[in-house]
């Protein structure tokens, strides 16, 4: 892991990674802790380690995203009936800022157990119409999971945009700053990229975050398919281990259907959640015949002692982007 993967009590102190050496791990500095900011917005260019997955990544720029949090209490006590068929509580989107960031490649092997290493997919161009783009190691990343720090290396993540996306300019604060690429990119491929609704959701001291992203629609046999991607983050906010075990899904679209999934963990695995590695996030994809939908569920996870316990997803619209734009080409300029 890194050799300083909690926030210092009193930054500025260094912060360390291992070199990659078999025979034991030497720590070399990475750079120097900033404090966090309790008010505005990180930069372009701000170096940070994640506070939750442990990686050395940097601020690409913000966005401002709708927090629907089913654990704050609600002034409205009336229950109403939602399309999820249990009575919630009226849930107000607050205002919180996100960054899309790059994740240090050398970071991934390390979080590869929590975390898919995060990529952002959209539908390619083309006339395939299975044919998904994906970048890797391109995150979402929530204000509060930024732990900010300075470096005097020119080139201090390994990404393969970095360079195509910051310059290193020495008299800027942070020094790294956003070539066109990255203004053109970021214009270009807004609907495909643009995180607008976050959900969140905690039962018995397990917290469910999912944030749904819109990918394009598909012509197929005269209908038309629209397709999603929603990325889950689980966090154990207790000191007790639990282990996912079941996922149950409801998938309701606007034609009217309503389909059921159940199945074994979550994209192939069936992760252990602790203290020591509180959390895990995956991604994954749906379609649905019409233009928008609603999805809300489950995961069943198990105590050491065997009982089992279900953890409320909470539920999300899928809406497809009103301004139908053409689907994103890859990063071509």
């Amino acid at each position: 892991g890194l050799g300083a993967a909690s926030a210092p009590a009193n930054p500025p102190s260094c912060l360390s990674a291992p070199r990659n050496r078999p025979e034991g791990k030497v720590l070399e500095t990475v750079g120097v802790f900033e404090a966090p900011k309790q008010h505005g917005k990180y930069e372009t260019g701000q170096l940070f380690l994640h506070s939750v997955f442990g990686y050395r990544g940097i601020v690409l720029f913000p966005w401002q995203a709708r927090l629907y949090d089913r654990d704050v209490a609600s002034p409205v006590t009336e229950k109403s009936e939602n399309v999820a068929g249990h009575g919630s509580k009226e849930v107000k989107g607050k205002t919180h800022t996100y960054y899309q960031v790059l994740i240090d490649a050398r970071d991934c092997p390390h979080i590869s157990q929590r975390s898919q290493t995060e990529a952002v997919t959209f539908l390619a161009n083309h006339d395939d119409s299975r044919a998904l783009y994906a970048i890797p190691g391109l995150d979402y990343v929530s204000h509060e999971d930024i732990l900010p720090y300075s470096s005097t290396d020119q080139v201090p993540i390994q990404h393969e945009l970095f360079e195509r996306f910051l310059m290193y300019d020495q008299t800027k604060v942070p020094p790294f700053v956003a070539r066109d690429t990255l203004c053109a990119w970021q214009e270009k491929n807004h609907p495909w990229l643009e995180l607008s609704d976050v959900h969140r959701e905690t039962t018995e001291n397990i917290r469910v975050t999912v944030i749904p992203f819109y990918m394009g629609m598909r012509e197929a046999q005269n209908s038309h398919v629209y397709w999603w991607r929603y990325c889950i983050r689980l966090e154990n906010l207790d000191s007790e281990v639990v282990q996912l075990r079941e996922r149950h899904w409801r998938i309701f679209s606007l034609s009217g259907t309503l389909e059921t999934v159940r199945g074994r963990g979550v994209v192939g695995r069936e992760p252990v959640l602790s203290k020591e590695q509180p959390a895990f996030q995956y991604s994954s994809h749906v379609s649905l015949q019409a233009s928008s939908g609603h999805m809300w569920g489950t995961f069943r996870f198990e105590r050491p002692d065997g009982s089992h316990f279900d953890v409320r997803i909470p539920p999300f619209s899928l809406e497809s982007n009103k301004d139908e734009k053409t689907p994103p080409s890859g990063l071509h300029w």
